[in-house]
């Protein structure tokens, strides 16, 4: 996918933007936040303190994507860590 840029000068409809593309996309904070070139810190702020203000329908769905995320980080890093040691042992053997 290409990179949007989402200006700054309207943060209401930026937050409601990025609230919206992590409930059809059901994408990481992290995901969204390359998706859209704007820090992570810029995201999560966005889609849950501001978004709570802004639009609180709109907030409790993202609030049930941000936890189901949260939810499976464990299971994402684990399976990171298996990727990169089968990486590894494919590139240089059994001799890890």
């Amino acid at each position: 996918m290409d990179k949007q840029v989402i200006f700054s000068g309207n943060s209401v409809e930026r937050c409601e933007i990025l609230a919206r593309h992590i409930i059809t996309a059901g994408t990481t904070v992290r995901a969204t936040a390359d998706r859209f070139n704007l820090s992570k810190s810029t995201v999560h702020k966005d889609v849950t303190s501001r978004l709570e203000k802004i639009n609180p329908a709109l907030h409790s769905q993202v609030r049930i994507i941000l936890d189901k995320n949260k939810a499976e980080r464990h299971l994402r890093g684990g399976y990171a860590t298996k990727v990169m040691y089968e990486r590894k042992k494919s590139t240089f053997g059994s001799h890890i």
